[in-house]
């Protein structure tokens, strides 16, 4: 039996399929966006690629976790 994928990683198959681009390409992007905010990362995924705000939120939410680690 398989664990069903919880949290942020369970948009990332609609992600992909809905933006055209891999999530190691998007959380690439986020990255090289530099020092912000949660929200202001959010803001301009919505803003300059056009994705709904739980898209946007669970890439930058997943991004952000695995730099803090």
């Amino acid at each position: 039996m398989t664990d069903k994928v919880k949290g942020p990683a369970s948009y990332f198959p609609s992600i992909e399929a809905k933006y055209g681009r891999p999530i190691a390409e998007w959380k690439a992007l986020i990255r090289a966006q530099g020092p912000m905010k949660h929200m202001e990362l959010v803001t301009w995924l919505k803003q300059e690629h056009g994705m709904g705000h739980g898209h946007a939120n669970a890439l930058v939410a997943d991004t952000l976790r695995e730099g803090s680690e």
